[in-house]
């Protein structure tokens, strides 16, 4: 696809809040860059563009029908949920997503979020700071169980790339890991890691961390009846997807005492709604979907977007969900 392109990013702030350079996009053809753009908007902005990109604003079916010079979408994320591809295929536009740029960052942040359950740096920081070490009659205190992970099994639910970085992790943190995955690779296994069922994941695991994809067989994967199975005092991470959890159900969990404590990076509405019930949970840690923004992820993603264009102007598309 040779010629001047006409490229527009629809919503380019959370993916470069202004770290990062455009310009392994802007040698593709002349390049405007949104920082957010509203629904009203979209087709305005988008006008006769061949070359759109979007993080999570919304292109449906009548968006796409109705932008003339359409020829390409490229998703800013793994997800492309957003992008109705089944229309986009119809209308003969392409759509391409990042398949793979945050993997040791995710797995890295499920780690923080146990590791802030394990010690609750953050809570002793703030009592140190609030003067209660220097009023000490002792020469240390703390507040909450401190745990220590070796010798505790972590369960990991999906056993693709991220999920195998967080087993790496927990191994050499002295933790045996249990796998579940639709697929299973053999050569993954060693004394320290093996596949094992849903239920045998449920019934075994310290810690259940979820590395899944959501699909209608793993949405609401962790609710009351599987959380029944889980072991007293079990902890629930979750940086993959919001709705493989029942919020409900690990907010009564929480409440119990049957789940000690849970973290999520994400949650089944975002921005989180003030009503969501994890928000009142006890032990619930939360934060804003943050697992895939460190500066480092967010240039790889920018790179592989740039990648993926020049690919498709070349010819030879990769990357293609439609």
């Amino acid at each position: 696809m040779k010629g001047h392109h006409s490229i527009v990013v629809l919503d380019g702030y959370t993916e470069n809040p202004g770290d990062l350079s455009w310009a392994p996009l802007e040698r593709y053809g002349t390049l405007t860059v949104y920082e957010r753009t509203a629904s009203a908007d979209i087709l305005r902005r988008i006008g006769d563009a061949d070359v759109v990109f979007t993080n999570k604003t919304p292109l449906d079916r009548r968006i796409l029908s109705a932008a003339p010079g359409l020829r390409y979408v490229g998703v800013l994320a793994t997800g492309y949920n957003v992008v109705d591809a089944v229309a986009a295929k119809e209308l003969g536009i392409t759509v391409t997503n990042i398949p793979s740029y945050g993997t040791e960052a995710v797995a890295q942040f499920a780690f923080a979020m146990l590791l802030e359950i394990c010690n609750r740096f953050a809570h002793h920081s703030d009592a140190v700071h609030a003067g209660r070490w220097t009023s000490s009659i002792d020469f240390c205190f703390w507040d909450y169980p401190l745990i220590e992970l070796s010798g505790k099994t972590m369960g990991i639910i999906g056993f693709g790339r991220i999920g195998q970085a967080t087993g790496r992790i927990a191994q050499a943190f002295g933790m045996q890991v249990l796998a579940y995955a639709p697929h299973r690779n053999p050569a993954l296994e060693n004394p320290a890691c093996r596949y094992v069922e849903l239920d045998d994941l449920f019934a075994s695991s310290d810690v259940v961390s979820l590395h899944c994809p959501l699909f209608p067989e793993t949405e609401g994967i962790i609710n009351a009846s599987s959380i029944s199975k889980m072991k007293d005092g079990v902890i629930i991470l979750n940086n993959s997807r919001g709705a493989l959890i029942v919020e409900q159900d690990l907010a009564d969990a929480l409440a119990s005492g049957k789940v000690y404590a849970a973290a999520v990076d994400v949650v089944s509405t975002e921005p989180i709604k003030a009503d969501n019930p994890l928000l009142a949970a006890p032990n619930c840690f939360i934060s804003p979907h943050i697992s895939w923004a460190p500066r480092e992820t967010r240039k790889r993603l920018m790179d592989i977007a740039a990648d993926n264009l020049r690919r498709y102007l070349a010819g030879d598309p990769v990357n293609v969900v439609s």
